[in-house]
């Protein structure tokens, strides 16, 4: 059976959860309510930041935790879910799908993170189309 492309990992089916930690983990104190999304949440998202507009992934999380009313999102997921994002975003890209046709994923990828370095494009590929987003022009 041939590995799942990146838009296959995308679409799997999946339910968000709401948890209660038991123990400390990723920086989030035991006790918290944490949020775990799906990939396609995240994509979603990011889908919806509005065109020469970046967000940090630390306020995706915040705005995902109070939008499904918990007090954190998952670092760990939500990281793996924004490179499936974007990873499928790539795929299409390399399709011929336009560019404002795909999840954004430079609007909140910074390029010198460690999400970016892990990406099959190069981190200058992102600071292009942010500034370009940015002068208009994209």
């Amino acid at each position: 059976m041939p590995a799942k492309c990146w838009k296959d990992k995308l679409h799997q089916p999946k339910q968000p959860k709401r948890v209660v930690l038991e123990t400390d983990f990723a920086g989030i104190k035991a006790g918290t309510k944490l949020f775990v999304g799906t990939p396609l949440l995240v994509d979603s998202y990011i889908r919806s930041i509005p065109r020469g507009v970046t967000r940090t992934i630390e306020r995706m999380r915040r705005d995902l935790a109070r939008k499904n009313q918990c007090e954190a999102t998952c670092p760990v997921s939500t990281a793996i879910f924004i490179r499936m994002s974007a990873e499928a975003a790539l795929e299409e890209l390399s399709e011929g799908v336009a560019i404002t046709d795909v999840a954004p994923f430079w609007r909140v990828v910074e390029p010198d993170s460690k999400i970016a370095k892990r990406l099959s494009v190069d981190s200058k590929w992102i600071s292009v189309q942010r500034d370009a987003e940015a002068e208009g022009v994209a």
